[in-house]
């Protein structure tokens, strides 16, 4: 895998180098943080001018492909916006605690809900969000101190992040976002050429320090997970809450995006940086870690203004989420039996998060994860550890696409980890970060 085949592309303009360069990206060829040649030397070799390669940079940029990084030249980006051929078979008996999922036997079935939706259709000219669901929604909402008025249904959390960034800016806007982070969100901005203005986090959130110094830099807006944030399991409580609605009140232009992705099964109250006041805000809740990540649904609360360019830009694409889909979240939200399996849900992953902070603990890694399905494990170096553990018997996810510039660590999904495991997870852990720490040591 290298720039060869990029000098063998057969193009005799921009948008058909860029093509070749996303084919390449896309099928693994050139994978992620491999430097382009420069813009000279790759016109010279293919017979263009440095003009067409530079504008077929310019443009892949923009869409995430590629990134720049100044005298260093261009990189493919980590995770550009490209279905790309990245994950390899996992050896036989290793345990897979890299992808962040909930436990699916923790969920509620569908199939008797289904049963009593299957006769529901939804025509044309009928109002994108159900009203019944409104109502349900903006009543948990305002029940957690958020001053919602409507909803607008969408397809998961991701797509209301983008939409709502999408109603506001436009490329070049720079945002803040949490570091380490949810990687998705650092391809999405790079995907809409918004720029990333990381801020800190610890056990509570945002470190007030950071975002107060983010914000100060000048960004247009800001991407908070409340509770339940990835890869820390960070959660708001209610002092850190109020000390970052004052901070934020000295910025009333910047928009205010909440990713409360995990909801009710997030382990940890709800907590809001947002006020009725506030002129730009949205707060997005998906039910995909809770009653099932195929169901698609999140609904978006907001000011007036940013819910109206929503559902207006939502009416020219799809026209809205599917009314089946949303009365089957009605139907499991009024179900006692429901709410009772989401409570055990809370306690079981609660249970499983601390077995492995406790157990990572009795071999002096210390970690606080309040909240979640994951941990986030602070390693000297990523790739020894990623060995070590899969040697072990168990898969994680490094660190390096949840980061911009916080240090090494991994993430280990706790969501489907039996208690009775931990203490081997820990202990794969610490024998795998030893060597490196008595490197880091000696060094």
């Amino acid at each position: 895998m290298s720039v060869r085949e990029l000098y063998q592309l057969k193009v005799s303009s921009a948008a058909e180098l860029s093509g070749g360069v996303e084919r390449l990206v896309a099928s693994g060829r050139l994978p992620a943080a491999t430097r382009l040649p420069t813009v000279r030397e790759l016109a010279a070799t293919l017979g263009l001018s440095p003009t067409t390669v530079a504008a077929s940079y310019r443009s892949l940029a923009q869409r995430g492909v590629v990134r720049g990084d100044g005298r260093r030249g261009t990189f493919v980006a980590a995770g550009p916006p490209l279905p790309v051929a990245t994950d390899r078979p996992l050896p036989a008996g290793v345990l897979d605690l890299r992808f962040g999922n909930p436990d699916g036997a923790l969920m509620p079935s569908l199939r008797p809900h289904l049963r009593r939706l299957a006769d529901v259709t939804k025509s044309y000219g009928e109002p994108a969000t159900l009203p019944d669901l409104d109502a349900a929604a903006c009543a948990q909402l305002r029940a957690d101190g958020i001053p919602a008025d409507r909803v607008v249904a969408l397809s998961g959390a991701l797509d209301g992040v983008e939409r709502v960034l999408l109603a506001w800016l436009r490329p070049g806007d720079r945002v803040a976002v949490e570091d380490p982070g949810f990687p998705r969100v650092f391809d999405l901005l790079a995907a809409l050429g918004l720029t990333a203005v990381p801020f800190a986090v610890d056990a509570r959130g945002p470190v007030p320090e950071s975002l107060r110094a983010a914000l100060a830099s000048g960004v247009d807006a800001c991407v908070v997970t409340p509770r339940a944030q990835n890869p820390t399991g960070a959660a708001l409580d209610a002092a850190r809450a109020r000390r970052l609605r004052t901070l934020l009140r000295a910025h009333p232009e910047v928009l205010v995006v909440e990713d409360d992705h995990a909801g009710p099964v997030a382990g940890a109250p709800a907590q809001t940086l947002v006020t009725a006041k506030r002129a730009r805000w949205a707060v997005v809740r998906s039910v995909s870690k809770s009653l099932g990540p195929d169901l698609r649904v999140a609904l978006v609360a907001g000011d007036a203004t940013t819910l109206g360019r929503v559902e207006g830009r939502l009416r020219l694409g799809p026209g809205w989420v599917s009314h089946l889909l949303q009365r089957l979240v009605v139907d499991l939200w009024a179900d006692a039996a429901v709410t009772a399996q989401l409570a055990r849900a809370t306690t079981i992953y609660r249970a499983r998060r601390t077995a492995l902070v406790d157990a990572l603990g009795m071999h002096g890694i210390e970690v606080e994860t309040p909240s979640g399905l994951n941990v986030w494990v602070p390693v000297p170096d990523e790739v020894s550890a990623l060995r070590g553990l899969e040697d072990a018997g168990y898969a994680v996810a490094p660190g390096a696409r949840f980061r911009l510039a916080s240090p090494p660590a991994v993430r280990v999904t706790v969501a489907a980890l039996p208690e009775r495991r931990a203490s081997h997870v820990a202990r794969a852990l610490a024998t795998a970060c030893a060597p490196a720490r008595n490197r880091t040591a000696a060094s």
